[in-house]
């Protein structure tokens, strides 16, 4: 568990805005039907001038706030319904259609875009106007992601806000960040409640996350300043690093900064689930490495160290496959040699189950080759869709990085090895193929890796 509690902190920050929103709804006529579909035509009947406008949609966002789960399902339910009038865009298609000359035309394809577009769109963009309004849309879209999956009308409610969120949330409007000590206790509160890749373990485990060897960035948006989107946490390094629990070590040494050589992104966490979708990861490590090749001119290597979270669900599902042939004929005798099984493949399954076998050495010196080799195939060859079936890996080549070096025992935490056996990769960031690597994925499906990787691959 860890020492702070960021639910706290969410817990004020809802309770501050719903003020807010009271204080707004509270100039809205009480003698308005107080149900959800009459706010929401009330809201669009744009009766007043912008204030009575604003405080209609704070009522409006107020009383979403103030349901519980099954009554937002039935205000969503109701948001979705106010869709395109099918007549309406029946009558504009069929003008379109009968259009003698380019001015008609053109007057009927306005006419039909605005048929198309739902009020809706118009009720999500209201809620912008108010105090937290944009936050509000986020984490409407979060709810939708999470409870209803699979409903139609409110699939293409979900679609419309995704469309609405990717044009405000552009990475050109976004503002790259550095978090610090110094930064304030609520956006530190923030960080450990985000942390998504290696749990922060309280004040003193964020302290050392930010010290001077230590960097972290994030996207915020103007409109959202005090909501990371997405961070990353680096850290100046000689070499590269092939151990996370040394990397994160509160008792290590602090190197001298300006002596290192490396700069290795060690966690990246998307921090508003209601921006899934919307990517900013491979603008932000661009954006980083730029800022750190400025501040340090001794950085010549940037790389990852990075979790391969489906490593051991593709590997038991392929080592209970007998059609499979994974393990070469020595690697079957050495492992029978560990435990006797029918075959190498149970013996490897065996193995991974018991706890603490990464401390029997001559198990190590077994499985570290073996391991490390199909690793190198798994993340090399194995397709989902014609992309690399290990979601992090996916995303790392997509951004332009190359598979560098895998590290065995690199993750000894009870998640790494259920997730990975313990394994790691370096993902390699070459500013001046960056570029090159991402066209080669994007459009060929090129992984790129080291020699040494794909050795290993072959194998």
């Amino acid at each position: 568990m860890n020492e702070i509690a960021a639910p706290g902190l969410f817990d004020r920050a809802l309770r501050r805005i719903t003020t807010v929103w009271r204080d707004m709804a509270a100039g809205v006529s009480r003698d308005e039907d107080e149900s959800i579909e009459a706010q929401m035509q009330a809201c669009l009947t744009s009766r007043g001038g912008e204030v009575s406008a604003r405080n209609r949609a704070a009522k409006l966002a107020q009383t979403y706030l103030l349901l519980d789960e099954a009554e937002r399902g039935h205000f969503l339910r109701t948001l979705a319904s106010f869709d395109s009038d099918p007549t309406e865009v029946a009558t504009a298609y069929a003008a379109l259609q009968s259009a003698n000359d380019q001015a008609e035309r053109a007057q009927a394809q306005m006419n039909l875009r605005h048929a198309l577009e739902p009020p809706r769109m118009q009720l999500l963009t209201q809620f912008t106007t108010i105090p937290d309004g944009m936050k509000f849309l986020v984490d409407l879209r979060a709810f939708l992601l999470e409870h209803m999956p699979g409903n139609p009308p409110l699939a293409a409610l979900e679609r419309d806000l995704r469309t609405l969120l990717a044009n405000w949330f552009d990475v050109g409007f976004l503002e790259l960040q550095r978090i610090d000590w110094t930064s304030p206790a609520a956006l530190l509160e923030k960080l450990v409640g985000y942390e998504a890749v290696h749990e922060i373990r309280g004040w003193r485990d964020l302290k050392n996350r930010l010290d001077s060897d230590r960097r972290c960035y994030a996207f915020f948006h103007p409109r959202m300043p005090s909501e990371p989107l997405i961070f990353v946490e680096v850290a100046l390094v000689q070499g590269l690093s092939g151990s996370v629990q040394q990397l994160l070590d509160q008792k290590a040494p602090v190197l001298d900064a300006a002596a290192a050589d490396t700069a290795i992104f060690y966690s990246i966490s998307n921090c508003q689930r209601g921006l899934a979708g919307i990517s900013f990861g491979n603008f932000l490590i661009k954006r980083v490495v730029n800022v750190l090749s400025a501040e340090f001119r001794n950085l010549r290597t940037f790389a990852t160290l990075s979790p391969i979270p489906g490593f051991r669900r593709w590997l038991d599902r392929e080592l209970a496959n007998p059609d499979a042939n994974l393990l070469t004929e020595e690697e079957n005798t050495a492992l029978r040699g560990l435990v006797e099984t029918d075959s190498g493949a149970a013996s490897l399954t065996t193995i991974l189950t018991r706890r603490g076998w990464l401390r029997d050495q001559a198990a190590g010196r077994v499985l570290e080759p073996i391991l490390s080799r199909l690793c190198a195939r798994y993340l090399v060859s194995e397709s989902r869709n014609k992309r690399a079936a290990d979601s992090v890996a996916h995303f790392h080549l997509s951004n332009g990085a190359r598979i560098e070096r895998l590290n065995p025992k690199a993750d000894i935490s009870d998640k790494g090895l259920k997730e990975s056996a313990g394994l790691m990769v370096n993902y390699l960031y070459d500013p001046a193929r960056i570029e090159q690597y991402h066209e080669e994925y994007a459009g060929e499906g090129r992984r790129n890796a080291s020699p040494a990787v794909r050795r290993l691959a072959k194998g």
